[in-house]
């Protein structure tokens, strides 16, 4: 037996800014609750069971490097324009003491957290 990731949790400050940063970056539908919490939602054509994100307020800002992060890959392969369009977004490049050499483009979101862009498919 095994388990699958049904959502990812993500602290945020600023849900209306991280929440419009995601959505468009991962091409979800944003829900604000009246909590104060948004989950993001795959598109109808998604595959059944496909994740959510869950954007949970917190008053208290990042901290450090993130133990955990995302790993994008541009669904066209693009990554210079994937790059470009996430910087557009709001997000901004980001040194985590990488070489240069790496397969993969290291980006922050609106809020400091780090996440790559793939230069090619994992696999």
């Amino acid at each position: 037996m095994s388990a699958r990731i049904a959502q990812l949790t993500m602290d945020v400050h600023d849900v209306s800014l991280q929440s419009s940063f995601w959505s468009g970056a991962l091409g979800l539908t944003a829900d604000v609750g009246d909590d104060g919490a948004a989950t993001l939602y795959p598109s109808a054509e998604a595959p059944p069971g496909a994740m959510t994100i869950w954007l949970q307020p917190v008053s208290e800002g990042k901290q450090e490097k993130l133990r955990l992060h995302l790993d994008l890959r541009p669904e066209n392969g693009d990554v210079q324009s994937e790059v470009e369009r996430l910087i557009g977004l709001g997000a901004s490049r980001a040194d985590v003491g990488q070489s240069g050499d790496e397969g993969f483009t290291v980006l922050a979101d609106p809020e400091g957290n780090e996440f790559c862009v793939l230069h090619q498919d994992p696999r």
